[in-house]
Order: structure tokens, then C-alpha cells, then sequence
């Protein structure tokens, strides 16, 4: 299996509003592609929030194939989404694992 990983600050201003549009909006988006099967939303604890909250979002997907065709055909558009209404009032990276 493999995970696609995105760990994002968000300021506090955009905090609410952002969380939202996660959940109702850009994961559903991203769902919808067909190529994940499942996600995971998780806050991270015991972190430094003076700068705003830390979120991991993960996608499941079967094989590494599926991830390359998100991030070849989908990745952009949708990551301009985020940009778009959010601006830089948020930082985000990417991981992919592979359980083994």
C-alpha cells in the first residue's frame, strides 16, 4: 500500500475556513480523482502552534501507479485550488511512504 502524505501549517486566521474546505471541498476533489481509497484527516499534537495548526492529511491508494497518474494529471490543478483562496497563509509538503 501506498500513502500519500501532505502536512500543512496553517495560520490561525485562515484556520476554520481552510479546515472546511478540506473536508467539504479538496479531499472529496481529490477522491473523486478514483485513484485513493481511503484518507485519513489527523492534527498534529505537541507541536509549536504560535504559527498556526499542523495537519496531516493521507491518501491510500494500491499501487505506486496510482499516485504517479495524481500527481502527473491532478496534483496541479488542485494545488492551485489551495493557493487560489488561501494564498500563503498556509505551508504545505509532500510525502509518499510505502507500508511494508
Amino acid at each position: 500500500m501506498i500513502i500519500f502524505n501532505i502536512t500543512t501549517l496553517v495560520s490561525h486566521p485562515i484556520n476554520d475556513r481552510w479546515l472546511q474546505w478540506m473536508k467539504e471541498d479538496q479531499i472529496p476533489a481529490i477522491m473523486n480523482t478514483g485513484l485513493f481509497h481511503d484518507y485519513r484527516i489527523c492534527r498534529l499534537l505537541e507541536q509549536d502552534e504560535e504559527d498556526g495548526l499542523t495537519y496531516s492529511v493521507q491518501f491510500f491508494t494500491d499501487t505506486l501507479e496510482n499516485y504517479q497518474t495524481y500527481i502527473d494529471e491532478y496534483a496541479p490543478v488542485l494545488q492551485k485550488r489551495a493557493y487560489d483562496l488561501f494564498g500563503s497563509q498556509f505551508v504545505a509538503f509532500r510525502t509518499v511512504m510505502q507500508v511494508v
